[in-house]
């Protein structure tokens, strides 16, 4: 007997309440569409999208998006891009904030045909059949073919944030792909790839680490190590995210998510000042500086590059 008054349902409805279900599905388990219906109107199912249900309890994520699409997709459908490098494992591939606020998810087909409906941002690209594999019965584009799209969008910081992720990967083809970047010969963005591949790093720890490395490259400076670490009597003292040990110059970004608490920005300010103390200079910039309008990212860089520059000529 189901308890209509509870605020959700539970097992005694015999449908799987962790998992999106069809109407095929909840049939099967003995339960008509005319009691789906009333249970959606009663706000114990929703329907993310048409012909699928899923218990109200089961939070929103792109995995439940993945497996709702599934369910109804067409059979040649492929799930691409930075949803497809988070289901490949890549987790800080997807969108800013995407972990707050699911995002529609990229999937594909191989003709020229769309799909249309609330879940999915749909449409046509040409997929070899070793372009795609399956992760827990999905269809994704592989490793390789991610990568190489995820470098192909108008965006240099989306490009080399999504590569750097990407070569995070275990057993990620790194020569392959390399390799690989002149298929796309005369596609769009491909001229972003061709520059941003060469420079892809799976050191970069997260997103606006792979974007400061870009405009330290734009800056002029030394190649950059990504997680520089500073030894001091065979002892680390500090890993920096990205610096240079011949010019005595890093930087790192300070995330919300990491750099806030209290604890976090003790640590940091005795880590920092233990390599400041070995003649570092560390330059630290937050989101305001990196992103937005009114950042100021470049000037201070090409400022470092100069005192680098000086700095080289001291230490030569």
């Amino acid at each position: 007997m189901i308890d209509l008054s509870a605020p959700v349902l539970d097992g005694t409805c015999n449908l799987p309440l962790d998992v999106p279900f069809t109407a095929a599905v909840a049939r099967a388990c003995g339960v008509p569409r005319h009691l789906l219906t009333l249970w959606c109107q009663l706000g114990l199912l929703r329907q993310p999208i048409r012909r699928v249900y899923v218990a109200t309890q089961v939070e929103d994520s792109l995995m439940l998006r993945a497996q709702c699409l599934s369910l109804v997709a067409p059979h040649d459908a492929v799930i691409t891009d930075r949803h497809a490098g988070w289901l490949l494992g890549a987790e800080m591939v997807l969108a800013p904030n995407e972990h707050l606020e699911v995002l529609p998810v990229s999937m594909h087909l191989p003709t020229g045909r769309r799909l249309r409906n609330g879940l999915s941002l749909s449409g046509e690209r040409q997929l070899r059949p070793e372009d795609i594999t399956e992760v827990m019965g999905l269809a994704v584009t592989t490793m390789l073919r991610t990568a190489w799209d995820l470098g192909r969008t108008r965006s240099r910081e989306r490009a080399i944030s999504g590569l750097d992720q990407m070569l995070r990967l275990p057993g990620f083809p790194l020569e392959e792909f390399l390799a690989g970047v002149e298929r796309f010969k005369g596609e769009r963005w491909v001229t972003t790839l061709r520059a941003l591949a060469p420079l892809a790093d799976g050191r970069a720890e997260s997103p606006p680490e792979s974007i400061l490395r870009l405009y330290w490259i734009d800056a002029g400076l030394p190649w950059p190590v990504p997680q520089l670490e500073v030894w001091v009597d065979g002892k680390l003292i500090a890993r920096l995210d990205i610096g240079h040990p011949g010019i005595w110059f890093a930087v790192e970004y300070d995330g919300v998510e990491w750099h806030t608490s209290p604890l976090q920005q003790k640590h940091d300010r005795a880590r920092r000042a233990a390599v400041r103390k070995e003649g570092f200079a560390v330059d630290v910039f937050k989101r305001n500086n990196v992103f937005g309008h009114r950042r100021d990212v470049e000037a201070r860089l090409v400022a470092a590059a100069v005192q680098a520059n000086r700095l080289r000529r001291v230490y030569l």
